[in-house]
């Protein structure tokens, strides 16, 4: 899976100005960053997208750790949202690839990623946040 997701995945998202290395990826933006960051399954079969936004200072932890522009990830954000076709049901969705056979199987679950993430409207996922009373 991990394949097929740095075959198309990766290329879009640096397409969109996303820096980082797989699973972690970032786009500084003029007045945010956004963050996304693939997540397996520990027991294998599926993955889930996690979306995230913080300012484009970075984060400080609760702890007093700041976490620079370029080393943060959406696990350092507190607010996060699961890709998803309705991104605002609050479901915990995961993409399955359990049952694919080959690298086309693989392939088409990363365009079903693909397809969720529009991410040539910079504004996309900073919207997803302006009500914060959906996020995980």
């Amino acid at each position: 899976m991990t394949n097929a997701l740095k075959k198309i995945i990766i290329p879009y998202l640096r397409e969109h100005g996303f820096k980082g290395s797989f699973p972690h990826f970032r786009r500084q933006n003029e007045d945010n960053i956004d963050l996304i960051t693939f997540q397996f399954n520990r027991y294998g079969g599926s993955f889930v997208v996690e979306l995230a936004v913080c300012s484009p200072e970075g984060v400080t932890m609760s702890w007093g750790e700041g976490i620079p522009p370029n080393k943060l990830t959406a696990y350092d954000v507190n607010d996060r949202y699961r890709l998803s076709e309705n991104m605002k049901d609050n479901t915990d969705h995961w993409f399955n690839y359990g049952k694919a056979k080959s690298d086309e199987d693989y392939e088409q679950v990363a365009s079903q990623v693909m397809d969720l993430l529009p991410i040539s409207d910079r504004n996309w996922m900073k919207g997803l946040f302006k009500d914060n009373s959906q996020v995980l």
